[in-house]
Parts: C-alpha cells; sequence; structure tokens
C-alpha cells in the first residue's frame, strides 16, 4: 500500500535568507517528487511561511490574470509572489487587498534562471490572509529563532556527523552564515524599536 504523502512543513525564513536560496533539487527521481530550495543555513524547503507588510500587488499578465505583489520584512527585505489561474484563491487576494497591509503567506518557493545567468527565487503562494501587527510580530520572533537555531546547528563543528543538508549548504553556497544572524537580530531589534515608539505615543 503507498504511502499517503503528507504536506511538507513550511519553512520560517527572512527574506535575505530566501532570496539567496538559488540551489534546488530532488530526492527521488519520481517526476512527482517534491522540488526543494536550500536554504543557505542548511535547511530544504518546499515550502515556506512567510508574514510581512504587502507594499505592492500588480496584474503583470499578457493574456490573463497574473498577480505580483511584493511583501516585505521588517527588514526591509522583499519576497516577490506570483499568483495566476492556477492559484485563484491567492489571486484574487492579491486582486483585493489594499497595501499596505500586514498578509501571512504560505506557499512553494520558485526558482528561475535569467537570461544572464542571475536565479531569481520567488513564492507560489498556496494561501494568502490578512493578519494584524501582533500575527506579524510573533511570526518575527519565532523565524528569528528558528533561523538562529539553523545557523547554531551550521556552526556546531564538534565532531558529530555533519547533518546532510548542511554539508550540501557549504558545498552550494558561498555565502556566510554571519549575514542570516545579522538579519535575525536585526529584525528583532527592529520589533524592540516599533513598540519603544509605541509606548512613548502612547505616554
Amino acid at each position: 500500500m503507498a504511502a499517503t504523502p503528507t504536506r511538507e512543513v513550511a519553512r520560517r525564513v527572512f527574506a535575505s535568507e530566501f532570496n539567496d536560496a538559488s540551489y534546488t533539487f530532488k530526492e527521488s527521481d519520481d517526476e512527482r517528487a517534491p522540488v526543494y530550495v536550500l536554504l543557505p543555513t542548511g535547511e530544504r524547503a518546499n515550502r515556506v511561511f512567510l508574514v510581512g507588510t504587502l507594499t505592492e500587488t500588480e496584474d503583470v499578465g499578457e493574456d490573463s490574470e497574473y498577480w505580483q505583489g511584493r511583501v516585505v520584512d521588517p527588514n526591509g527585505d522583499t519576497f516577490f509572489m506570483y499568483a495566476g489561474q492556477y492559484q485563484p484563491d491567492a489571486a484574487s487576494m492579491l486582486r483585493e487587498l489594499e497595501p499596505p497591509a500586514y498578509v501571512a503567506v504560505v506557499g512553494k518557493p520558485r526558482t528561475y534562471e535569467t537570461d544572464d545567468g542571475e536565479v531569481n527565487v520567488s513564492v507560489r503562494p498556496e494561501s494568502i490572509s490578512q493578519v494584524d501587527e501582533a500575527t506579524r510580530d510573533r511570526w518575527v520572533v519565532e523565524t528569528a529563532q528558528r533561523t538562529l537555531d539553523r545557523i547554531q546547528a551550521f556552526d556546531d563543528e564538534d565532531g558529530a556527523e555533519m547533518d546532510e543538508y548542511v554539508q550540501m549548504a557549504g558545498e552550494q553556497y558561498d555565502l556566510p552564515v554571519e549575514n542570516y544572524r545579522r538579519a535575525a537580530v536585526g529584525a528583532l531589534e527592529s520589533l524592540e524599536g516599533e513598540q519603544r515608539e509605541t509606548t512613548t505615543a502612547e505616554q
């Protein structure tokens, strides 16, 4: 009896790391096997979960609707997402939402190689929902923690057997993971700054 495929865990990641995740791979030769992007901190991702500020939506389709959305995280880095006829719910959300708005997005990473050999990374959203600031703040705290945990595992060379995805990330990317530590810490600091401003305004 074939095992029922389970949905992949949606990974939490900041935009700076997500946009650097240009390497994709499959775990098997089955044409239906999931495609993963490899995060530079050594985690595979078939789905991602992000929360940020939707700053812009645009119908970039020629013959039919094809919506582009920009979502900015607390560091000012941008996730690009695209939804068309095969993602009708997400496309209608992008059509109806009025930026700026906080949104939560679950979707699949997609890579696209440009003519000059650059790899662009975007999200094909499965769901988009409008959320409040508290939801965005919780996502920032949890994503910072997950990012720092991944970096800890990446740096942890205590003679233990190295995780295969950490090893793969070391081979595929020549990127200092310190960049992503800074992104995590910067996101947390921006939250603290916002909260101080709110407190001062209320006094």
